[in-house]
Protein backbone atom coordinates (compact mmCIF):
# COMPACT_ATOMS: atom_id res chain seq x y z
CA UNK A 1 0.00 0.00 0.00
CA UNK A 2 1.47 3.38 -1.01
CA UNK A 3 1.74 6.33 1.37
CA UNK A 4 -1.04 8.11 -0.53
CA UNK A 5 -3.41 5.22 -0.03
CA UNK A 6 -5.38 4.96 3.15
CA UNK A 7 -7.03 1.88 4.58
CA UNK A 8 -10.83 1.92 4.51
CA UNK A 9 -12.35 3.46 7.62
CA UNK A 10 -13.33 1.05 10.35
CA UNK A 11 -16.95 1.57 11.37
CA UNK A 12 -17.41 2.30 15.06
CA UNK A 13 -18.56 -0.61 17.17
CA UNK A 14 -22.24 -0.50 17.95
CA UNK A 15 -22.72 -0.04 21.65
CA UNK A 16 -24.81 -2.52 23.56
CA UNK A 17 -28.02 -0.65 24.40
CA UNK A 18 -28.22 0.63 27.94
CA UNK A 19 -31.09 -0.06 30.27
CA UNK A 20 -32.84 3.15 29.16
CA UNK A 21 -32.77 2.39 25.41
CA UNK A 22 -36.12 1.16 23.99
CA UNK A 23 -35.94 -2.36 22.54
CA UNK A 24 -38.45 -4.81 21.09
CA UNK A 25 -38.63 -8.57 21.58
CA UNK A 26 -40.02 -10.06 18.36
CA UNK A 27 -41.24 -13.66 18.70
CA UNK A 28 -42.22 -15.78 15.70
CA UNK A 29 -43.63 -19.31 16.03
CA UNK A 30 -45.34 -21.81 13.79
CA UNK A 31 -44.58 -24.45 11.15
CA UNK A 32 -40.92 -24.35 10.12
CA UNK A 33 -39.84 -23.93 6.52
CA UNK A 34 -36.78 -22.55 4.73
CA UNK A 35 -36.48 -18.77 4.61
CA UNK A 36 -38.28 -17.75 7.81
CA UNK A 37 -35.23 -16.25 9.51
CA UNK A 38 -34.15 -14.36 6.39
CA UNK A 39 -37.71 -13.15 5.83
CA UNK A 40 -38.07 -11.78 9.35
CA UNK A 41 -34.84 -9.83 9.21
CA UNK A 42 -35.58 -8.56 5.70
CA UNK A 43 -38.83 -7.21 7.14
CA UNK A 44 -37.07 -5.62 10.13
CA UNK A 45 -34.32 -4.14 7.95
CA UNK A 46 -36.72 -1.61 6.43
CA UNK A 47 -37.01 -0.02 9.91
CA UNK A 48 -33.24 0.43 10.44
CA UNK A 49 -33.15 -1.59 13.66
CA UNK A 50 -30.05 -3.14 15.20
CA UNK A 51 -29.99 -6.75 16.31
CA UNK A 52 -29.20 -7.15 20.01
CA UNK A 53 -29.84 -10.89 20.43
CA UNK A 54 -31.26 -13.89 18.54
CA UNK A 55 -32.48 -17.30 19.68
CA UNK A 56 -34.03 -19.95 17.45
CA UNK A 57 -35.12 -23.52 18.10
CA UNK A 58 -36.94 -26.06 15.94
CA UNK A 59 -38.73 -28.98 17.57
CA UNK A 60 -40.66 -31.55 15.52
CA UNK A 61 -41.04 -29.14 12.65
CA UNK A 62 -42.19 -26.16 14.75
CA UNK A 63 -40.03 -23.06 14.94
CA UNK A 64 -39.68 -20.53 17.74
CA UNK A 65 -37.60 -17.55 16.63
CA UNK A 66 -36.88 -14.67 18.99
CA UNK A 67 -35.13 -11.46 17.98
CA UNK A 68 -34.30 -8.64 20.40
CA UNK A 69 -33.88 -5.44 18.37
CA UNK A 70 -33.64 -1.73 18.96
CA UNK A 71 -36.66 0.47 18.35
CA UNK A 72 -37.10 1.79 14.77
CA UNK A 73 -34.49 4.37 13.84
CA UNK A 74 -35.76 5.27 10.36
CA UNK A 75 -36.96 8.83 10.14
CA UNK A 76 -40.71 9.22 10.46
CA UNK A 77 -41.26 5.49 11.20
CA UNK A 78 -43.20 4.49 14.29
CA UNK A 79 -43.13 1.38 16.40
CA UNK A 80 -46.75 0.78 15.47
CA UNK A 81 -45.82 0.57 11.79
CA UNK A 82 -43.14 -2.00 12.60
CA UNK A 83 -45.62 -4.06 14.58
CA UNK A 84 -48.19 -4.01 11.79
CA UNK A 85 -45.63 -4.90 9.13
CA UNK A 86 -44.22 -7.84 11.10
CA UNK A 87 -47.70 -9.19 11.88
CA UNK A 88 -48.73 -8.92 8.21
CA UNK A 89 -45.58 -10.73 7.11
CA UNK A 90 -46.14 -13.49 9.67
CA UNK A 91 -49.78 -13.96 8.70
CA UNK A 92 -48.79 -14.26 5.03
CA UNK A 93 -46.74 -17.33 6.02
CA UNK A 94 -49.38 -18.64 8.44
CA UNK A 95 -47.10 -17.90 11.38
CA UNK A 96 -47.87 -16.21 14.67
CA UNK A 97 -46.04 -13.13 15.90
CA UNK A 98 -45.76 -11.48 19.29
CA UNK A 99 -43.91 -8.20 19.89
CA UNK A 100 -43.09 -7.05 23.42
CA UNK A 101 -41.77 -3.57 24.21
CA UNK A 102 -39.06 -3.10 26.80
CA UNK A 103 -35.76 -1.43 27.52
CA UNK A 104 -32.17 -2.50 27.19
CA UNK A 105 -30.59 -5.90 26.69
CA UNK A 106 -31.28 -9.19 28.46
CA UNK A 107 -30.54 -9.10 32.16
CA UNK A 108 -26.98 -10.26 32.84
CA UNK A 109 -26.58 -13.97 33.53
CA UNK A 110 -25.71 -14.82 37.09
CA UNK A 111 -22.19 -15.72 38.10
CA UNK A 112 -21.41 -19.39 38.48
CA UNK A 113 -22.14 -21.01 35.13
CA UNK A 114 -22.39 -24.72 34.54
CA UNK A 115 -23.40 -27.31 31.98
CA UNK A 116 -25.75 -29.90 33.44
CA UNK A 117 -26.06 -33.05 31.32
CA UNK A 118 -28.91 -35.43 32.13
CA UNK A 119 -29.00 -38.99 30.77
CA UNK A 120 -32.17 -41.05 30.99
CA UNK A 121 -33.20 -44.44 29.67
CA UNK A 122 -35.93 -43.26 29.37
CA UNK A 123 -35.89 -39.62 30.51
CA UNK A 124 -39.26 -39.11 32.21
CA UNK A 125 -41.17 -35.89 32.79
CA UNK A 126 -41.05 -36.61 36.52
CA UNK A 127 -37.25 -36.85 36.64
CA UNK A 128 -36.86 -33.77 34.43
CA UNK A 129 -39.13 -31.77 36.73
CA UNK A 130 -37.19 -32.92 39.78
CA UNK A 131 -33.82 -31.96 38.29
CA UNK A 132 -35.13 -28.55 37.18
CA UNK A 133 -36.62 -27.91 40.63
CA UNK A 134 -33.35 -28.82 42.35
CA UNK A 135 -31.47 -26.38 40.08
CA UNK A 136 -33.86 -23.64 41.15
CA UNK A 137 -33.49 -24.55 44.82
CA UNK A 138 -29.71 -24.28 44.45
CA UNK A 139 -30.11 -20.69 43.23
CA UNK A 140 -29.58 -21.49 39.57
CA UNK A 141 -31.42 -20.24 36.51
CA UNK A 142 -31.85 -22.43 33.43
CA UNK A 143 -30.82 -20.26 30.48
CA UNK A 144 -31.05 -22.85 27.74
CA UNK A 145 -31.94 -26.53 27.22
CA UNK A 146 -31.21 -28.66 24.19
CA UNK A 147 -31.06 -32.33 23.31
CA UNK A 148 -27.70 -33.99 22.76
CA UNK A 149 -28.92 -37.47 21.85
CA UNK A 150 -32.05 -39.57 21.53
CA UNK A 151 -30.32 -42.98 21.54
CA UNK A 152 -28.95 -45.19 22.95
CA UNK A 153 -30.12 -42.93 25.78
CA UNK A 154 -31.92 -39.61 25.86
CA UNK A 155 -29.37 -36.91 26.75
CA UNK A 156 -30.23 -33.26 27.34
CA UNK A 157 -28.06 -30.38 28.44
CA UNK A 158 -29.09 -27.50 30.67
CA UNK A 159 -27.04 -24.30 30.59
CA UNK A 160 -27.31 -22.94 34.12
CA UNK A 161 -26.18 -19.67 35.70
CA UNK A 162 -26.38 -18.27 39.19
CA UNK A 163 -25.20 -21.36 41.10
CA UNK A 164 -21.67 -22.49 41.86
CA UNK A 165 -20.71 -25.75 40.15
CA UNK A 166 -19.58 -27.79 43.16
CA UNK A 167 -22.68 -27.39 45.39
CA UNK A 168 -24.92 -27.75 42.33
CA UNK A 169 -23.19 -31.02 41.46
CA UNK A 170 -23.74 -32.33 44.99
CA UNK A 171 -27.42 -31.37 45.01
CA UNK A 172 -28.13 -32.90 41.62
CA UNK A 173 -26.21 -36.10 42.39
CA UNK A 174 -28.60 -36.77 45.27
CA UNK A 175 -31.63 -36.08 43.08
CA UNK A 176 -30.29 -38.16 40.20
CA UNK A 177 -29.78 -41.19 42.43
CA UNK A 178 -33.33 -40.87 43.73
CA UNK A 179 -34.80 -40.55 40.21
CA UNK A 180 -32.73 -43.20 38.43
CA UNK A 181 -31.07 -40.84 35.97
CA UNK A 182 -27.44 -39.85 35.44
CA UNK A 183 -26.38 -36.23 35.85
CA UNK A 184 -23.02 -34.56 35.15
CA UNK A 185 -22.25 -30.99 36.17
CA UNK A 186 -19.18 -29.24 34.75
CA UNK A 187 -18.11 -25.61 34.80
CA UNK A 188 -18.64 -23.51 31.71
CA UNK A 189 -15.64 -21.96 30.06
CA UNK A 190 -13.09 -22.38 27.30
CA UNK A 191 -11.45 -25.37 28.97
CA UNK A 192 -14.54 -27.48 28.27
CA UNK A 193 -13.73 -27.15 24.57
CA UNK A 194 -9.96 -27.41 24.92
CA UNK A 195 -7.95 -30.44 23.90
CA UNK A 196 -8.15 -33.04 26.64
CA UNK A 197 -6.85 -36.36 27.77
CA UNK A 198 -9.21 -39.25 28.54
CA UNK A 199 -7.86 -42.14 30.64
CA UNK A 200 -9.91 -45.28 31.24
CA UNK A 201 -9.78 -48.31 33.44
CA UNK A 202 -9.89 -51.52 31.39
CA UNK A 203 -11.66 -54.39 33.18
CA UNK A 204 -15.44 -53.81 33.32
CA UNK A 205 -14.95 -50.38 31.77
CA UNK A 206 -13.28 -50.45 28.36
CA UNK A 207 -14.00 -54.17 28.19
CA UNK A 208 -16.82 -56.26 29.64
CA UNK A 209 -14.52 -58.84 31.20
CA UNK A 210 -12.18 -59.23 34.15
CA UNK A 211 -8.96 -60.36 32.47
CA UNK A 212 -7.62 -62.35 35.41
CA UNK A 213 -10.83 -64.39 35.40
CA UNK A 214 -10.27 -65.20 31.73
CA UNK A 215 -6.79 -66.50 32.56
CA UNK A 216 -8.17 -68.35 35.61
CA UNK A 217 -10.72 -70.15 33.43
CA UNK A 218 -7.90 -71.59 31.30
CA UNK A 219 -6.04 -72.64 34.45
CA UNK A 220 -9.15 -74.21 36.00
CA UNK A 221 -8.92 -71.99 39.10
CA UNK A 222 -11.96 -69.74 38.66
CA UNK A 223 -13.35 -70.64 42.10
CA UNK A 224 -10.06 -69.93 43.88
CA UNK A 225 -9.58 -66.60 42.10
CA UNK A 226 -13.15 -65.59 42.92
CA UNK A 227 -12.53 -66.37 46.60
CA UNK A 228 -9.47 -64.11 46.71
CA UNK A 229 -11.40 -61.35 44.94
CA UNK A 230 -14.20 -61.65 47.49
CA UNK A 231 -11.68 -61.37 50.34
CA UNK A 232 -10.32 -58.18 48.80
CA UNK A 233 -13.85 -56.77 48.46
CA UNK A 234 -14.40 -57.45 52.18
CA UNK A 235 -11.27 -55.46 52.97
CA UNK A 236 -9.29 -58.50 54.14
CA UNK A 237 -6.67 -57.94 51.41
CA UNK A 238 -5.49 -54.77 49.73
CA UNK A 239 -5.21 -54.67 45.95
CA UNK A 240 -1.52 -55.58 45.76
CA UNK A 241 -1.98 -58.54 48.13
CA UNK A 242 -4.99 -59.79 46.20
CA UNK A 243 -3.18 -59.38 42.88
CA UNK A 244 -0.21 -61.47 43.99
CA UNK A 245 -2.50 -64.09 45.54
CA UNK A 246 -4.52 -64.48 42.35
CA UNK A 247 -1.56 -64.43 39.98
CA UNK A 248 0.11 -67.20 42.02
CA UNK A 249 -2.80 -69.43 41.04
CA UNK A 250 -1.80 -69.05 37.37
CA UNK A 251 1.67 -70.53 37.87
CA UNK A 252 2.54 -73.13 35.22
CA UNK A 253 -0.04 -71.95 32.69
CA UNK A 254 1.33 -72.12 29.14
CA UNK A 255 2.07 -68.65 27.74
CA UNK A 256 0.19 -69.52 24.54
CA UNK A 257 -2.99 -68.88 26.51
CA UNK A 258 -2.33 -65.15 26.11
CA UNK A 259 -3.52 -65.26 22.50
CA UNK A 260 -6.65 -67.13 23.55
CA UNK A 261 -7.45 -64.56 26.24
CA UNK A 262 -6.92 -61.69 23.82
CA UNK A 263 -9.42 -63.30 21.45
CA UNK A 264 -11.97 -63.69 24.27
CA UNK A 265 -11.88 -60.05 25.36
CA UNK A 266 -15.17 -58.26 24.62
CA UNK A 267 -15.20 -54.50 24.20
CA UNK A 268 -17.92 -52.62 26.05
CA UNK A 269 -20.68 -51.42 23.68
CA UNK A 270 -19.77 -47.96 22.39
CA UNK A 271 -16.06 -48.28 23.22
CA UNK A 272 -14.87 -48.05 19.61
CA UNK A 273 -17.20 -45.12 18.91
CA UNK A 274 -15.98 -43.29 22.01
CA UNK A 275 -12.31 -43.69 21.12
CA UNK A 276 -12.71 -42.91 17.40
CA UNK A 277 -14.71 -39.76 18.14
CA UNK A 278 -12.28 -38.52 20.78
CA UNK A 279 -9.31 -39.08 18.47
CA UNK A 280 -11.00 -37.20 15.62
CA UNK A 281 -11.56 -34.29 17.99
CA UNK A 282 -7.87 -34.17 18.87
CA UNK A 283 -8.11 -35.82 22.27
CA UNK A 284 -5.45 -38.18 23.52
CA UNK A 285 -6.71 -41.44 24.99
CA UNK A 286 -5.07 -43.87 27.37
CA UNK A 287 -5.79 -46.84 29.61
CA UNK A 288 -4.50 -47.84 33.03
CA UNK A 289 -5.24 -51.26 34.41
CA UNK A 290 -4.70 -53.50 37.37
CA UNK A 291 -4.77 -56.23 34.73
CA UNK A 292 -1.93 -57.18 32.44
CA UNK A 293 0.14 -55.64 29.66
CA UNK A 294 -0.27 -58.89 27.72
CA UNK A 295 -3.82 -57.65 27.03
CA UNK A 296 -3.57 -53.83 27.31
CA UNK A 297 -0.72 -53.61 24.79
CA UNK A 298 -2.88 -55.50 22.30
CA UNK A 299 -5.79 -53.13 22.98
CA UNK A 300 -3.50 -50.14 22.51
CA UNK A 301 -2.47 -51.37 19.06
CA UNK A 302 -5.96 -52.34 17.93
CA UNK A 303 -7.71 -49.18 19.16
CA UNK A 304 -4.97 -46.65 18.40
CA UNK A 305 -4.55 -45.56 22.02
CA UNK A 306 -1.88 -43.04 22.95
CA UNK A 307 -1.03 -44.47 26.38
CA UNK A 308 -1.34 -47.81 28.15
CA UNK A 309 0.01 -49.10 31.42
CA UNK A 310 -0.73 -52.25 33.44
CA UNK A 311 0.92 -55.03 35.39
CA UNK A 312 3.04 -57.58 33.54
CA UNK A 313 2.80 -61.33 34.02
CA UNK A 314 6.23 -62.92 34.25
CA UNK A 315 6.92 -65.62 31.67
CA UNK A 316 9.88 -68.00 31.92
CA UNK A 317 10.50 -70.86 29.46
CA UNK A 318 7.07 -70.36 27.91
CA UNK A 319 5.18 -70.65 31.20
CA UNK A 320 3.58 -68.15 33.56
CA UNK A 321 5.57 -68.12 36.80
CA UNK A 322 2.72 -66.88 38.99
CA UNK A 323 4.46 -63.55 39.54
CA UNK A 324 4.24 -60.03 38.14
CA UNK A 325 7.29 -57.99 37.23
CA UNK A 326 7.87 -54.28 37.70
CA UNK A 327 5.93 -51.73 39.70
CA UNK A 328 2.38 -52.80 40.56
CA UNK A 329 -0.41 -50.65 39.11
CA UNK A 330 -2.71 -50.23 42.10
CA UNK A 331 -5.10 -47.51 43.26
CA UNK A 332 -2.37 -44.93 43.93
CA UNK A 333 -0.50 -46.06 40.82
CA UNK A 334 -3.45 -45.28 38.56
CA UNK A 335 -3.55 -41.68 39.81
CA UNK A 336 0.22 -41.36 39.30
CA UNK A 337 -0.12 -42.66 35.76
CA UNK A 338 -2.93 -40.20 35.01
CA UNK A 339 -0.63 -37.36 36.08
CA UNK A 340 2.26 -38.80 34.05
CA UNK A 341 0.14 -39.20 30.91
CA UNK A 342 -1.17 -35.64 31.31
CA UNK A 343 2.37 -34.28 31.61
CA UNK A 344 3.50 -36.22 28.53
CA UNK A 345 0.43 -35.09 26.59
CA UNK A 346 0.89 -31.46 27.65
CA UNK A 347 -2.64 -31.35 29.06
CA UNK A 348 -3.40 -29.66 32.40
CA UNK A 349 -4.84 -32.06 34.94
CA UNK A 350 -8.00 -29.92 35.05
CA UNK A 351 -8.61 -30.84 31.40
CA UNK A 352 -8.41 -34.60 31.92
CA UNK A 353 -11.25 -37.10 32.12
CA UNK A 354 -10.94 -40.39 34.00
CA UNK A 355 -13.39 -43.29 33.69
CA UNK A 356 -13.55 -46.32 35.97
CA UNK A 357 -15.77 -48.66 37.93
CA UNK A 358 -13.88 -49.94 40.98
CA UNK A 359 -12.58 -48.69 44.30
CA UNK A 360 -9.02 -48.88 42.94
CA UNK A 361 -10.04 -46.22 40.39
CA UNK A 362 -11.09 -43.66 43.01
CA UNK A 363 -7.79 -41.80 43.35
CA UNK A 364 -7.63 -41.45 39.57
CA UNK A 365 -11.25 -40.30 39.31
CA UNK A 366 -10.75 -37.67 42.01
CA UNK A 367 -7.48 -36.42 40.53
CA UNK A 368 -8.99 -35.82 37.07
CA UNK A 369 -10.81 -32.69 36.03
CA UNK A 370 -13.86 -34.89 35.46
CA UNK A 371 -14.14 -38.32 37.06
CA UNK A 372 -16.81 -40.61 35.61
CA UNK A 373 -17.98 -43.71 37.49
CA UNK A 374 -19.08 -46.15 34.78
CA UNK A 375 -21.56 -48.79 35.98
CA UNK A 376 -19.63 -48.61 39.21
CA UNK A 377 -19.92 -49.95 42.73
CA UNK A 378 -21.98 -47.72 45.07
CA UNK A 379 -18.94 -46.39 46.92
CA UNK A 380 -17.42 -45.29 43.61
CA UNK A 381 -20.64 -43.66 42.34
CA UNK A 382 -20.90 -41.64 45.53
CA UNK A 383 -17.31 -40.39 45.39
CA UNK A 384 -16.94 -39.64 41.66
CA UNK A 385 -17.86 -36.34 40.01
CA UNK A 386 -20.56 -38.05 37.99
CA UNK A 387 -21.88 -41.51 37.22
CA UNK A 388 -23.09 -43.27 34.08
CA UNK A 389 -25.26 -46.29 34.75
CA UNK A 390 -26.14 -47.41 31.23
CA UNK A 391 -24.08 -50.08 29.40
CA UNK A 392 -22.90 -47.79 26.57
CA UNK A 393 -19.43 -46.30 26.94
CA UNK A 394 -19.96 -43.71 24.21
CA UNK A 395 -22.52 -41.91 26.39
CA UNK A 396 -19.48 -40.31 28.04
CA UNK A 397 -19.29 -38.14 24.90
CA UNK A 398 -22.52 -36.42 25.92
CA UNK A 399 -20.95 -35.37 29.21
CA UNK A 400 -18.41 -33.47 27.11
CA UNK A 401 -21.17 -31.66 25.19
CA UNK A 402 -20.78 -33.73 22.02
CA UNK A 403 -24.08 -34.50 20.30
CA UNK A 404 -25.12 -37.77 18.69
CA UNK A 405 -25.50 -35.96 15.37
CA UNK A 406 -21.86 -34.81 15.57
CA UNK A 407 -20.73 -38.36 16.32
CA UNK A 408 -22.67 -39.76 13.37
CA UNK A 409 -21.43 -37.00 11.04
CA UNK A 410 -17.86 -37.82 11.99
CA UNK A 411 -18.49 -41.51 11.29
CA UNK A 412 -20.03 -40.71 7.90
CA UNK A 413 -17.14 -38.50 6.78
CA UNK A 414 -14.40 -40.70 8.18
CA UNK A 415 -11.48 -41.52 5.92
Amino acid sequence: MSASQKPPPVPPATAIPGDDVPTLLVKIFGKDRPGITAGLFDTLATFSVDVVDIEQVVTRGRIVLCALVTAPAAKGVTEGELRATVHNWAESLKLQAEIISGRGDNRPRGTGRSHVTVLGHPLTAESTAAIAARITEAGGNIDRIFRLAKYPVTAVEFEVSGAETSPLRTALAIEAAARGVDVAVVSSGLQRRAQRLVVMDVDSTLIQDEVIELFAAHAGVETEVAAVTAAAMRGELDFEQSLHARVELLAGLDASVVDKVRAEVRLTPGARTLIRTLKRLGYQVGVVSGGFTQVTDDLKDKLGLDFASANTLEVVDGKLTGRVVGEVVDRAGKARLLRRFAAEAGVPLAQTVAIGDGANDLDMLNAAGLGVAFNAKPVVRQAAHTAVNVPFLDTVLYLLGITREEVEAAETHAD
